[in-house]
């Protein structure tokens, strides 16, 4: 397969599903191995920021734990697909859900924990959560190259959902959930009457269902565009 050579269409989808600049999207997809390469490098590293739960994980439960490299990767691969001339629908809503989840979900656990987090460095607290923002505007770039075919959809749903599972409702191996590790102890109170896991649960919930809402909306509008120019 050759690479394609002009820039997708950018369809006129409503500012909330579109929401970065055309040339900032035009910029990412045409420098798209240079993206590829930035998250190939962000995984690497993220792999090696989970090397010490993996050691205190089941190597069964391995695929759900480091989630926001397994986030970058998925991005990866799916831009390279695309870059290919072999867009895989499927990868691409994982990459999507992946990179809205965890590019939000991390921003949000480190504010929500912030004293906890003080053994960080300031310079890598910092790193870790305008990374994972960036991951959120990649994300939403990938409309270009993909109109979110419903069936891809429930992939990665599918994926997410059992993801949500084990992290904090069923560990399925072992007693103990596997969400990525927080600074606090499980049951220590939060706020509004929550435990920290409560609360870092809410968060990934909370963003799973804005990613479904996000890439079905986009589906929807894109297919509405396209019938009207049909009419017209």
């Amino acid at each position: 397969m050759t690479e394609p050579t002009r820039l997708p269409e950018r369809a006129p989808l409503p500012r909330y599903l579109a929401p970065v600049p055309k040339r900032v999207e035009d910029l990412g997809l045409r420098y798209a191995w240079l993206v590829v390469a930035v998250n190939l490098a962000g995984t690497a590293f993220g792999f090696w920021y989970y090397s010490s739960q993996f050691a205190t994980t089941p190597a069964i439960m391995w695929p759900w734990v480091p989630d926001s490299p397994f986030a970058t990767l998925l991005i990866a691969l799916a831009i390279a697909s695309w870059k290919l001339g072999r867009e895989r629908p499927w990868l691409t809503a994982l990459a999507f859900f992946g990179n809205v989840i965890l590019g939000l979900w991390t921003p949000y656990t480190l504010l929500a924990f912030a004293d906890a987090y003080d053994y960080l460095h300031p310079a890598m607290y910092q790193f870790l959560f305008w990374s994972h923002l960036a991951m959120v505007v990649q994300a939403l770039v990938l409309h270009r190259i993909t109109d979110f075919p419903v069936w891809a959809v429930a992939v990665a749903l599918l994926w997410y959902w059992s993801n949500l599972v084990v992290d904090y409702f069923v560990p399925v191996v072992g007693d103990a959930p596997h969400h990525t590790v927080i600074p606090v102890a499980r049951d220590a109170p939060t706020f509004l009457g929550a435990d920290a896991l409560g609360t870092v649960a809410v968060g990934e919930v909370t963003f799973t269902l804005l990613a479904l809402f996000l890439a079905l909306a986009t589906r929807a509008k894109t297919c509405e565009s396209r019938a009207n120019r049909t009419r017209g």
